[in-house]
């Protein structure tokens, strides 16, 4: 089924108004004789709520209901580990995941059970300000200056978090070569400008649109998500983004649960996320696609130059990188015990 068809059906159905995380824009995702739960980190939801009735247009989801949960990374993988129910998770980073293979309920080798190590879909690090950009922010040394206040959530719950502290360490760091300027960078930016500490990526678009701070740093697509909404927000809503010269790469990975009553199920709508169809619905709804033709056949979508895109890979990989910043002794994590909110 071409993409067309598929957005025309979607677009048809949402005309019914709205609904609940079982009804995005109105459209009964929940009923089939088969059900899948989705499990997933707050901020794909807008981009889940275009896939899903996408995928049920499909002959293979056409009888396959969903029910969804969305949250802070972190805190979704821990319920998934004390028994939530779940048949695919869709979390921020990859040692939410490791922490379901560690509790037997996701297998040791996911990332080989899908395409690109199991990401469906990514996004780099940005920079939300307010519309106009009223206080010049372009680069991240930009974010020290005396008076600017940033909005980040917090490292202990989300995933986002870890993401959005990871960039500035890595440009500051050189990739890590300097740990101490990244920690040093770090430090300024908790103690001196970090005021609030939302759980998640998602609170943490909300605590900005209500007024808080004058920079998000996040996601790419929470920056787009925001920007489309300009036309129809109050000037004092409406915002802007920048995305640094040198950021950060995001990759979210997804996983089937072993625990599933319906594996074929679960593993045929992970397949639908990195089909052809799959992937240009994620550019849409803002997410980069990792599918190399569709990047590229939608790189207008994402505007702004990279000049030094960091990896985690860059850095060791996720388990050195969760130990030695983000673990219960890890560096960043001392920063945020000691600094944050003073």
């Amino acid at each position: 089924m071409s993409l067309a068809l598929i957005v025309g059906l979607v677009a048809a159905l949402t005309g019914c108004g709205g609904g609940s995380t079982d009804s995005p824009g109105g459209i009964d995702i929940s009923s089939g004789s088969r059900h899948l739960n989705l499990v997933a980190y707050a901020t794909p939801k807008i981009g889940f709520d275009e896939v899903i009735p996408a995928f049920r247009q499909t002959p293979g989801g056409s009888d396959i209901g969903f029910s969804q949960s969305y949250g802070a990374s972190g805190d979704q993988s821990r319920k998934v580990a004390r028994g939530l129910p779940a048949d695919v998770v869709n979390l921020s980073v990859e040692p939410d995941i490791t922490r379901l293979v560690k509790a037997g309920v996701v297998d040791a080798d996911w990332q080989t059970q899908a395409p690109h190590n199991s990401v469906p879909f990514g996004s780099v690090v940005a920079l939300v300000v307010r519309k106009g950009n009223p206080k010049n922010i372009r680069t991240w040394d930009d974010l020290l200056r005396p008076g600017v206040e940033v909005i980040t959530p917090n490292p202990g719950s989300s995933g986002s978090a870890k993401w959005n502290l990871l960039a500035p360490y890595a440009a500051m760091s050189d990739g890590g070569a300097n740990p101490q300027a990244g920690l040093d960078y770090v430090t300024d930016l908790v103690r001196d400008h970090v005021k609030v500490l939302p759980k998640s990526g998602r609170e943490a678009t909300s605590t900005f649109q209500q007024g808080q701070g004058d920079v998000l740093i996040s996601y790419e697509n929470e920056a787009i998500m925001l920007s489309r909404k300009n036309a129809g927000a109050p000037a004092a809503d409406q915002i802007d983004y920048v995305v640094p010269s040198t950021t950060f790469k995001i990759e979210n990975p997804i996983a089937v649960v072993n625990t599933s009553k319906d594996k074929e199920a679960a593993k045929t709508f992970v397949d639908f996320l990195f089909s052809t169809v799959g992937q240009e619905l994620w550019a849409k709804a803002g997410f980069r696609p990792v599918d190399p033709a569709v990047a590229e056949q939608t790189a207008d979508l994402f505007p702004g130059e990279i000049s030094r895109l960091w990896t985690v890979d860059d850095l060791g990989g996720w388990k050195k990188v969760d130990e030695q910043l983000f673990g219960s002794d890890g560096a960043i994590s001392r920063i945020y015990a000691s600094e944050a909110g003073r």
